[in-house]
């Protein structure tokens, strides 16, 4: 680490780069020869990489939540995309800042559902479980109508960050900040805020599928765009200052809808796509409601975020995987700009920095198509790098898990830590890449929904992932168990031919739930 200018030992910048619903497998360093990924193979070049990296809840609110506060979706509240995180909540960034950081959110948050209204399935009953006692409007920051003109007053602390600049939307949607600065750089508001529907304007389209196209405007007022150049801002007025800093760096880009600008739309031909080797899964023993799913084909979508499946049209799945494709390597693009920023200002070798995703996508994974439900790896596993200057670079198969990441980073700066963090850090693997801090990773998935609707989507979902095994158990009985390790594509579900391993799984489920049980609410804490 360096030194300030006042020779005191320097406390360790954070950059934290997450994207938004990209595979493990989608970079280079994760073992994909399509997608080029330079900037990113060079970071994980830099740290420690983690093979073994599983979500808390394969759904953006839920897992963000848990990547905020250490703690699962059960114990910080925020289950599914119907709610948002209370204002009161600790947080990792919370810590930062009380021990002197300057802390900053640029592009995607999530941690309100203003974007995720449509998710929202009122129970049909008069009154809530708990009253919202906080004040009117809290939960509004993310509702895009509020940037039309300008940008709301935010508190002083949102969930710890003191600078919040947002882009709200995914695909060509742009809001938030992001279109308060598009708009002052010379944008269209017709060509910028636009409906999620095949009626968005759009250069060229699929015709067989509408969430895939070319924007009507160039890379320049792109959310990648947006969140590089902010980030990089951010960073050369902190270098200027005797003060650490810790910025996300949230980028909307590769969720669907599937809409790379301007020349990243013809990064890659859809011909020349593989298709995974699980495609045309038959899916026998799996729920029900996933042989729904992959039956229904993406034209057919009730709403735009509903998972379907490939239902036999390659093309399609060629022509979505070429343009994500394109999203991610525009990211790519954009991350080897803030880490060019950090070697010129002298600010690399005193910055810890993160790299993960908040969820996956199954991408064509058992013919299944897009998020929601589907607990596979595709949707499961993600990305997970961390970099320290101060350390070796190395690989793991260690398991790890969204909700350690706060936990880490907080060891790593020595910000002290607080109560109810569910999640480990991750120190000893980062010192030795064959050290395990934990047996397993649990993960949630709750549909408050399914309570309202005539679905067959179950209310509860949870899965217990190890070293060799996967046990997903839902709320109407259903389940599956996979051999991960001789069976890593996850074909051929064991159902109850190993009943002696099945056994110990629900054990482990059980003990795993049990940890995960939230006590920390409302518990006395010492006020010395």
């Amino acid at each position: 680490m360096t030194a300030r200018a006042n020779g005191a030992a320097s406390q360790p910048n954070v950059l934290f780069i997450i994207t938004d619903q990209q595979r493990a497998d989608h970079t280079g360093f994760g073992g994909n020869e399509v997608v080029r990924t330079p900037n990113l193979d060079a970071l994980a070049a830099r740290g420690m990489v983690f093979d073994n990296a599983w979500v808390a809840n394969p759904v953006c609110m839920p897992n963000r939540s848990t990547i905020m506060t250490g703690r699962m979706p059960s114990a910080h509240g925020v289950v599914f995309n119907d709610r948002s995180l209370e204002p009161g909540a600790n947080t990792h960034v919370r810590q930062f800042r009380q021990a002197g950081y300057r802390t900053a959110l640029i592009g995607k948050s999530h941690l309100q559902h203003g974007m995720s209204r449509n998710a929202v399935f009122p129970s049909g009953l008069s009154e809530p479980a708990i009253d919202d006692y906080w004040p009117s409007g809290w939960d509004t920051l993310e509702h895009a109508e509020r940037y039309l003109d300008s940008a709301p007053e935010f508190p002083d602390s949102f969930y710890g960050f003191s600078q919040v600049e947002l882009s709200i939307d995914h695909g060509a949607r742009v809001s938030g900040h992001h279109l308060l600065w598009a708009l002052d750089r010379g944008g269209r508001l017709e060509d910028l805020m636009v409906p999620m529907t095949a009626e968005s304007p759009a250069r060229r389209r699929s015709d067989r599928w509408w969430q895939i196209y070319q924007p009507p405007y160039g890379p320049e007022f792109h959310s990648t765009t947006f969140v590089t150049e902010r980030t990089v801002a951010f960073i050369e007025d902190s270098a200027s200052r005797a003060q650490p800093w810790l910025a996300w760096a949230s980028y909307p880009d590769p969720h669907h809808p599937m809409s790379p600008p301007g020349e990243w739309f013809d990064r890659h031909s859809p011909d020349d796509m593989d298709l995974p080797s699980s495609v045309d899964d038959p899916l026998d023993g799996a729920p029900r409601y996933v042989q729904a799913i992959s039956r229904l084909h993406p034209a057919s979508q009730r709403h735009w975020v509903t998972p379907c499946g490939v239902a036999g049209d390659r093309q399609m799945l060629r022509e979505a995987t070429a343009a994500t494709y394109g999203m991610i390597e525009m990211i790519d693009d954009g991350i080897g700009q803030i880490l060019a920023a950090l070697d010129r200002l002298g600010q690399a070798d005193n910055t810890i920095i993160v790299f993960t995703s908040d969820h996956g996508d199954m991408m064509g994974d058992h013919g299944l198509m897009l998020k929601g439900f589907l607990h596979y790896r595709g949707t499961l596993a993600v990305p997970y790098v961390i970099v320290d200057p101060r350390r070796s670079p190395g690989r793991t198969e260690s398991l790890a898990g969204s909700i350690d990441l706060g936990p880490t980073l907080m060891d790593l700066a020595a910000v002290p830590s607080y109560e109810g963090i569910g999640g480990r850090s991750l120190v000893p693997v980062l010192d030795d890449p064959s050290a395990t801090v934990r047996d397993e990773v649990l993960i949630e998935d709750d549909f408050p929904g399914a309570l309202s609707m005539k679905v067959l989507t179950p209310v509860k979902t949870r899965t217990l992932v190890t070293s060799d095994l996967r046990l997903t158990r839902h709320s109407d009985g259903a389940e599956q168990l996979f051999d991960t390790a001789g069976d890593p594509s996850e074909i051929a579900p064991l159902g109850r031919s190993d009943p002696a391993r099945r056994a110990e799984m629900y054990e482990r489920l059980a003990a795993a739930m049990m940890e995960a049980d939230d006590i920390a609410r409302g518990m006395p804490v010492s006020t010395a």
